[in-house]
């Protein structure tokens, strides 16, 4: 029996497999979007049918937002969090350190953004894939280019944007992460920092890489399943609160009052939403909701995005992580950089929109 004809086996044997798991995912997305699609309806059914709760009242209105807002969030984050598990099996940190390995900075920094935007790794992982990435030969301003973008261009706020505010939004948020991102590994390159890198990351060993083998569809669809469990479990207490903010601001803060606070009027609003949303932790899926509620509100578009880029591209616990393997002096100007960005992106914005 020839090597062909095992193979040919295996692969007849294996397409069954494939079809059923693929029918089974076709009647998951199906009925994902009927209920979907069923939740504005069911949300007022819940506040004025069951709870009695009356109509045009501040408890009303907060309440309606909230239980329509928890299962859409929800279902949103379900479902990009298991296909961006799915795309994660495909760029592996191994992977995308040798597609970045011996770039050049101008293409570098473009490929190192998109390759943040679909390998979003926490910031626990920024000490080992700066390691990795400096070790590899990937140039230092590519390397700040990704570890912009990874947390930046956050695929969750991507799709919680799409669905809340259709894609002009969704497609103006991603094209600003990225332009942020490359322009801010490209000044950070330019400024030629590597000797504010510790010395001991230069002398770590670059390690042997493990030999990656190619996964069946259902292996990868059991890793995006793996990622909802893991990742959803993990945020969604962070969602809840964040949508309970958003609730209250919808129901209980008058109509356009943050137009005086947040609004294109004043022009110290944007950096004041920088200075507020740095040391703040929360992630993407958790911000949003509030976003959407200071937007109803009166606030103006660039100063919540500002806000919203401030907390999530800035993390506090992400920059004391990276202290291990920055110098104080290479992290403020990381901070500066990514900060001066997302003040021209916030001031744009307000001009423009």
């Amino acid at each position: 029996m020839t090597v062909e004809t095992v193979l040919r086996g295996r692969a007849e044997r294996s397409r069954p497999s494939v079809v059923r798991y693929l029918a089974l995912g076709a009647l998951c997305a199906a009925g994902w979007w009927l209920l979907y699609r069923s939740l504005q309806p069911l949300s007022v059914w819940l506040t004025y049918g069951l709870l009695r709760l009356p109509p045009a009242h501040h408890l009303s209105s907060a309440v309606e937002f909230f239980v329509f807002e928890v299962p859409k969030v929800m279902m949103l984050l379900v479902a990009v969090v298991f296909g961006v598990g799915v795309v994660r099996t495909y760029f592996t940190p191994e992977r995308t350190r040798r597609i970045l390995a011996g770039r050049r900075e101008s293409a570098g920094n473009v490929l190192a953004a998109l390759l943040g935007v679909v390998t979003p790794f926490c910031s626990c992982s920024a000490v080992p894939l700066f390691i990795g990435f400096v070790t590899a030969g990937v140039p230092l301003g590519v390397t700040f280019s990704f570890l912009v973008s990874s947390p930046m261009v956050n695929e969750v706020a991507l799709v919680l944007l799409l669905g809340m505010f259709g894609w002009r939004v969704a497609a103006l948020y991603l094209g600003t992460g990225l332009l942020l991102a490359v322009v801010a590994g490209w000044v950070i390159g330019r400024l030629k920092m590597e000797r504010h890198v510790e010395k001991w990351v230069y002398a770590a060993p670059v390690g042997e890489t493990a030999q990656e083998q190619a996964l069946p569809l259902p292996a990868r669809l059991r890793l995006g399943a793996d990622a909802v469990r893991d990742i959803v479990g993990r945020v969604w207490l962070y969602v809840v609160a964040g949508i309970a903010v958003g609730a209250g601001i919808h129901g209980y803060v008058p109509t356009n009052a943050m137009a005086g606070l947040m609004g294109k009027a004043a022009w110290w609003s944007v950096p004041a939403s920088v200075l507020i949303g740095v040391p703040m932790y929360s992630n993407a899926a958790g911000i949003i909701p509030i976003v959407r509620a200071l937007l109803e509100k009166g606030a103006a578009l660039g100063t919540v995005l500002a806000f919203m880029m401030s907390v999530i591209a800035l993390s506090l616990p992400e920059a004391i992580i990276l202290r291990k393997v920055l110098k104080r002096r290479l992290i403020g100007v990381f901070v500066g950089v990514v900060a001066a960005g997302i003040l021209v992106v916030g001031y744009l914005f307000n001009l423009l929109m």
